[in-house]
């Protein structure tokens, strides 16, 4: 079933999605690295901003609360890049990166092997601020860079993109389901309770009010079980995987990753939880 959400990526699916045609055109920043924005686009991003802090009230983890705290994000504009490295550089040593509504897989993990995460610099149209096929800089900047300044946080994408730059291409197939069960739809056990740290989750108003609802099936953190389960890009997830703390992604290293990435791929993956698209097959 189709939902309202905002963008779906994870690594092999719409962020990197080089042979797939993008509806957008991201901005470009003048010669003094500002991008211009028109007033409507700095009205969507009101509209989303605003209605997505009141959703996550009592949801949201504490790291990326105290992550949004720390990057001040503006509620009447879209902001320049430049205002969030401020922001993320002392915190972790990470910066964003303005980039194309699409990119490769090779510079996807590029970036990330260099602590900068990828910013597609334009924003939804008002008739699809709901559901979104790629990733806007909505979604980006409140659904990810509050928790680049965790650590915690910052050190697992960094050192997902190190692995992911010297994967095969078919061990970059497993990696996305990393990806997309801990960064994008990542849940963790707080201490008041189950609270949201993945950004696909953050910066959608479905996924949000969904993830918590009691209706998908929620499993503990399993690096292995990660990787063997498959996903659909264009549903609400049945299944979400949770970490007891943040601090559980320090304990994760490149070999015991890739060790388990070649386990997955001798053992298949699980029978999928939902129907398949026509034609198509799951990730």
């Amino acid at each position: 079933t189709q939902r309202p959400v905002t963008a779906r990526m994870a690594a092999g699916t719409r962020r990197m999605g080089a042979l797939m045609a993008s509806l957008y055109t991201a901005r470009q920043p003048d010669g003094q690295g500002r991008i211009h924005y028109t007033d409507e686009e700095h009205g969507t991003w009101r509209i989303l901003i605003a209605r997505q802090l009141a959703a996550l009230d009592g949801k949201a983890c504490d790291e990326y609360q105290a992550g949004l705290a720390r990057l001040d994000l503006p509620l009447n504009r879209i902001p320049q890049l430049g205002e969030i490295n401020a922001a993320l550089m002392p915190a972790t040593g990470w910066s964003v990166a303005a980039v194309p509504a699409l990119i490769s897989f090779d510079h996807f993990f590029a970036l990330l092997a260099d602590r900068r995460f990828p910013v597609a610099t334009f924003i939804r149209r008002r008739d699809e601020l709901d559901y979104l096929q790629e990733p806007d800089i909505f979604h980006e900047i409140f659904g990810h860079c509050a928790m680049l300044t965790n650590p915690a946080f910052a050190h697992f994408t960094h050192l997902y993109g190190r692995l992911g730059l010297h994967a095969s291409k078919e061990e970059r197939v497993y990696l996305a389901r990393l990806y997309w069960f801990t960064v994008e739809f990542g849940l963790l056990q707080g201490e008041e309770g189950l609270r949201i740290y993945g950004g696909g989750i953050l910066s959608s108003i479905g996924e949000t009010a969904y993830a918590l609802s009691g209706k998908p099936e929620l499993q503990p953190f399993d690096l292995l079980e990660i990787l063997r389960t498959p996903y659909r890009i264009d549903i609400m997830q049945p299944t979400y995987f949770v970490l007891p703390r943040l601090d559980t992604l320090y304990g994760l290293e490149g070999q015991g990753i890739m060790a388990a990435v070649a386990e997955a791929r001798r053992l298949g993956l699980r029978p999928p939880r939902f129907a398949p698209v026509a034609g198509k097959q799951a990730s």
